[in-house]
Formats: C-alpha cells, sequence, structure tokens
C-alpha cells in the first residue's frame, strides 16, 4: 500500500465542524519552509489566511483574504526581492463528483464553465483540506516573471532593449521601404 504524504499546509476541516466563526490560517516555520521548496522561491517569510466558513449542506463557501511575504528571485537578473502579496479567496468546497456528476472518466466533451462554476474543489467524505487551498491559492498568485528593483540595469549591462521599434533584418528592409 502506497503511504499518501499529507501536503505542506495542511488543514482538514470537517463538515460538522463548522460553526460559522471566522477562522485563521497560519503556516508554521516548517510549513513555510516546505512550501518554499514546493513553489522553488527563496522563502515563504509569513502566509497567513482570515476566512469565513458558509456551510449550506454539503457545500462549503469559503471567502475571505489571503496575506503573505515572500522572496522571490528577479526573472531578469535573478536577483532576490521581496513580494507583498494580498489576495481575496472566494472557493466553494463540493462533494466528490458533484461539479459535472453526468461525465463519465473517458468522455471528452468540451464545457464551458459560469463565472459560478470557477474555484470548486471537490472533497471525498466528511473533511476538506482547507490549508492546501490556501497554498495551491498561493502559488497562483506568485508571478513566475516578476521583476525586481535591479531589472531594468541587468537589461542594459545584457544590451536587452525593450522599445517597440521592430528589429531584425526584415524590419531594416521595411524601414527603407517606407522613405521611397
Amino acid at each position: 500500500m502506497t503511504e499518501v504524504t499529507p501536503p505542506e499546509f495542511s488543514r482538514p476541516i470537517a463538515l460538522r465542524q463548522i460553526t460559522g466563526q471566522p477562522l485563521v490560517l497560519e503556516a508554521t516555520d516548517e510549513e513555510r519552509a516546505d512550501l518554499t521548496r514546493r513553489f522553488a522561491i527563496t522563502s515563504v517569510d509569513r502566509l497567513v489566511a482570515r476566512v469565513a466558513l458558509d456551510r449550506q449542506g454539503d457545500r462549503v463557501g469559503v471567502t475571505g483574504t489571503l496575506e503573505a511575504d515572500i522572496v522571490q528571485p528577479c526573472a531578469v537578473s535573478g536577483e532576490d526581492f521581496p513580494v507583498a502579496i494580498v489576495e481575496d479567496i472566494a472557493l466553494r468546497f463540493v462533494p466528490e463528483g458533484s461539479i459535472h456528476p453526468s461525465l463519465q472518466e473517458d468522455e471528452e466533451i468540451e464545457i464551458e464553465l459560469e463565472a459560478e462554476d470557477l474555484d470548486e474543489i471537490e472533497y471525498a467524505g466528511e473533511k476538506f483540506d482547507l490549508g492546501e487551498a490556501i497554498a495551491q491559492s498561493l502559488a497562483l498568485a506568485i508571478d513566475p516573471y516578476a521583476e525586481g528593483p535591479n531589472a531594468e540595469e541587468a537589461r542594459k549591462k545584457a544590451g536587452i532593449e525593450l522599445d517597440d521599434a521592430p528589429r531584425g533584418p526584415l524590419a531594416e528592409a521595411l524601414k527603407g521601404l517606407g522613405s521611397k
């Protein structure tokens, strides 16, 4: 039997535990270190989510805010720089098989999603992992192409210009045609 490793920031919530009281989920030092490795960034210095859970039968709406302080490498220079992330959270946990129950696994059909269909997460049994959903929300909020304060200087050193002027042999040929 294969042992399943729990997610780095696991916070299982049992349906029967939902009271309507706001929750604050904060990652420990170890959890932040594990998330740092998972997201391949320099560090996760802070991760806090403040959420409210609204249970409607076996569906649970989650709204709130995710706040994180991370350090990541600049996409241009590679130098580390700090990034503050503040994201709204709007998720809905639904029982397994309820997102599109009419579809069979091997069926291939195109589905158009409406706004209310997005950010639904299926769960099995009587619990869902709110911490993993928060971690995934953080992963989506990290800009993999973020540029640090020295990005422009690194571009200049490398001889990279970002103006809108076309470059290359075709651009040179077309430039010559414009003056005739």
